[in-house]
């Protein structure tokens, strides 16, 4: 893939900032952040940041051949060994259904309050655009979890919207991160924190072998390290993660 590490002009993306401690990741699914986020984590937690999942649901819909009952407490487990793989440890599920999370008030009140407990500097959630590369459309989670995060960053903040949470309102959030955008504007340095991005996601075996026939060893690193290649052609040839940001 060296051919995919030369730079393109005038495309080139801008590097994420530096200068925060803690992070908290907001997303719909257990894989969401492996495919492709994870190893731009990696680089964080190495750099001595804080980083936090929460996961809306338990992915409980995601394997056609093991019941919901069955499926949830697996991935959770996973869940928990690829955060660890790249150095988070502190993982929260909110048990919403999987598939069918619903956008409001409800939805921003708990992803407010959970910012109002972590004091996240940045926070990072999945693509909530109608589409992936405007071919694919997304799904319903991901739509709901992306949009009440951008809302819910700033709900944390203001104290007269949603009062009764335990935690007090924290307007600390600088940035809101986008990962699986079609429209990056920023990037991290990915080199270090590459190969734990694929361990990472190589953790939800359950998940890869209901998903693909292929090898998941091959499956996987084809694809993590295939995205951060291309992505560094926006990137001074260094392998990336992309991220759309949100100034607040």
């Amino acid at each position: 893939m060296t051919d995919q590490l030369e730079p393109m002009p005038g495309d080139q993306l801008e590097p994420m900032p530096g200068d925060w401690r803690r992070a908290l990741a907001i997303v719909a699914h257990p894989d969401d952040l492996e495919y492709g986020c994870a190893s731009a984590v990696a680089a964080w937690t190495d750099a001595g940041r804080e980083v936090s999942y929460l996961i809306v649901t338990r992915g409980e819909a995601g394997i056609d051949t093991l019941e919901p009952a069955k499926a949830g407490p697996v991935r959770e487990r996973e869940e928990r060994a690829s955060a660890a793989v790249v150095g988070v440890h502190a993982v929260e599920f909110l048990d919403h259904a999987d598939g069918v999370i619903e956008y409001g008030t409800a939805l921003r009140k708990e992803l407010a309050a959970a910012i109002r407990r972590h004091r996240p500097e940045l926070v990072i959630t999945l693509n909530p655009d109608d589409t992936w590369g405007g071919t694919y459309w997304n799904t319903p989670d991901h739509r709901a979890v992306g949009r009440a995060v951008l809302d819910a960053a700033a709900d944390a903040g203001n104290r007269w919207i949603f009062p009764d949470t335990e935690a007090e309102p924290w307007a600390g959030v600088r940035w809101v991160a986008i990962a699986g955008t079609d429209s990056p504007t920023h990037a991290v340095d990915v080199t270090d924190g590459l190969e734990r991005g694929v361990r990472s996601l190589m953790e939800h075996r359950a998940y890869i072998e209901a998903l693909t026939t292929e090898d998941p060893e091959t499956y996987v690193r084809n694809l993590i390290e295939g995205f951060a290649h291309e992505e560094a052609r926006r990137f001074g040839g260094r392998p990336a993660v992309t991220f759309r940001l949100f100034t607040r």
